[in-house]
């Protein structure tokens, strides 16, 4: 196994991977902004260093900052974990250049798979399901307008580059495609510094569901099964559970088959991610998510594979310890992303001091944060505050888990998304599992009516 491992990254990923790291007895180092000089994956780590002012650009995205960090302090890897340069080719690359391993797939693999389009026609290729669209990169808007006739309305223009539900616009008919290109690629440069988009037909209000997927150095693929990520407030998302309950052990089946032949296709390393849609009984490929996955503890819940300790080992050059035959799942686990966000003010980020905090236990609790009582929640950086896990023998058993899990905590000083969270684990819809990715744009006003009819604008269960 490694020997040290720098992380670059912070908040609750960066803990979890420290843990992981000393469970392993794996020597850690953190690094972190002059933002961050009391956060707890710096008191956590066994080294620590300040790579840089608060911005983001200008530390947790300084690739040579990082480098040197990692080469002065005696690593012999770096985990990106999630956000920031987890998905970055370069980095990865420059990672290997340096002799330090880079906890994730080969840089080629990030970048072929990190262009959306691209993507597409190695998925179409090896006989994967696309959504109806470009073969890829769109350069005109005549272009766009030619395919989005071919396909039909609605469509979606999407950046190549693009992620976290950013560079995307719709256009419902002829008349709104050039202002949705242009729309799209003056956003996607601006956030990803890459202006190509491509098109797809838009389907309404999909189910999203993914699929965990290992690979090790010597051919080994397997899937651990899926997760339904479908409650999102702006195509970002807000609870995750796994198994899918509305999914058929049939096409359970054809899709992780799919999701594995996905991964043979890109030549996969390490842990990754294949997102599908599911409208019916017709699933497509959206795209793979080339590292490990805010949602990734539901999986390790219902399965008992480690992930974090899996990529670990594959970094290392150990093959998989396990088969696609010794996969086995049992039971529901659901996970409650807690932001730091106001939901009177349609999510924006709510930023500030935790004067008092009280996080949940008991029997198949698990909390995953960075949050400890007097911390600062910073503006620069992700809203995410927590993220709630529970698990159940039955998914009613995890629901009813979850509501007592949220009952109990406690964020003082911030808004956050827990009230909607606590009452959506109530609402019929998602009860019963008839719930797509337009659940909160459709129910947000009952659910916030619902919160301030009850006095919710106290700051009791904030």
């Amino acid at each position: 196994m490694l020997r040290r491992v720098l992380i670059a990254n912070r908040g609750e990923i960066a803990v979890r991977i420290i843990r992981e790291c000393r469970d392993a007895s794996i020597g850690t180092v953190a690094v972190y902004s002059e933002a961050d000089l009391n956060a707890l994956h710096v008191m956590l780590a066994d080294k620590a260093v300040c790579i840089g002012k608060a911005p983001s650009a200008l530390s947790y995205l300084n690739m040579e900052n990082i480098i040197e960090a990692a080469r002065g302090t005696g690593c012999e890897a770096i985990h990106p974990g999630f956000g920031f340069l987890s998905e970055n080719p370069e980095f990865a690359a420059l990672c290997r250049e340096n002799g330090l391993i880079f906890v994730g797939p080969p840089a080629q693999v990030i970048d072929k798979l990190g262009n959306k389009a691209e993507a597409r026609k190695t998925m179409k290729a090896a006989g994967v399901p696309v959504v109806p669209g470009s073969d890829g990169p769109v350069e005109t808007v005549e272009d766009a307008e030619t395919i989005a006739e071919q396909i039909g309305y609605p469509v979606l223009i999407k950046a190549s580059a693009g992620g976290g539900g950013r560079g995307m616009r719709v256009a419902e008919n002829s008349g709104e495609v050039r202002r949705a290109f242009e729309d799209a690629r003056l956003e996607a440069e601006k956030c990803f510094g890459d202006g190509t988009v491509y098109l797809e037909k838009l389907v309404r209000n999909p189910r999203h569901v993914e699929f965990q997927i290992l690979a090790d150095q010597y051919g080994n693929v397997i899937h651990l099964g899926e997760r339904n990520c479908s409650i999102q407030r702006r195509n970002q998302k807000m609870i995750e559970e796994a198994p899918d309950w509305c999914l058929s052990e049939e096409l359970r089946a054809r899709m992780g088959a799919d999701a594995v032949k996905a991964a043979r296709a890109a030549r996969y390393r390490n842990a990754g991610t294949v997102e599908f849609i599911v409208d019916g009984d017709r699933y497509y490929f959206i795209e793979m998510n080339t590292r490990l996955q805010v949602e990734h503890p539901i999986t390790e819940m219902i399965t008992g594979v480690n992930l974090v300790r899996e990529q670990l080992r594959i970094a290392s050059g150990l093959p998989l310890e396990i088969s696609q035959q010794d996969v086995r799942t049992r039971g529901h686990a659901i996970e409650c992303r807690i932001n730091a966000e106001d939901i009177f003010r349609n999510f924006a980020p709510s930023p500030g001091h935790v004067g008092f905090l009280h996080f949940p236990a008991g029997n198949h609790v698990r909390v995953e944060s960075a949050l400890y009582s007097g911390c600062d929640i910073s503006p620069f950086y992700d809203s995410m505050a927590a993220k709630i896990i529970v698990y159940g023998d039955t998914r009613l058993e995890a629901i009813r888990r979850m509501r007592r899990a949220l009952g109990e905590t406690i964020i003082k000083g911030v808004r956050t998304t827990l009230p909607i969270q606590h009452l959506i684990m109530y609402h019929q819809d998602f009860l019963r599992g008839h719930y797509n990715t337009g659940f909160i744009e459709n129910n947000l006003e009952e659910l916030i009516s619902i919160y301030e009819a009850a006095g919710g604008r106290n700051e009791s269960i904030q």
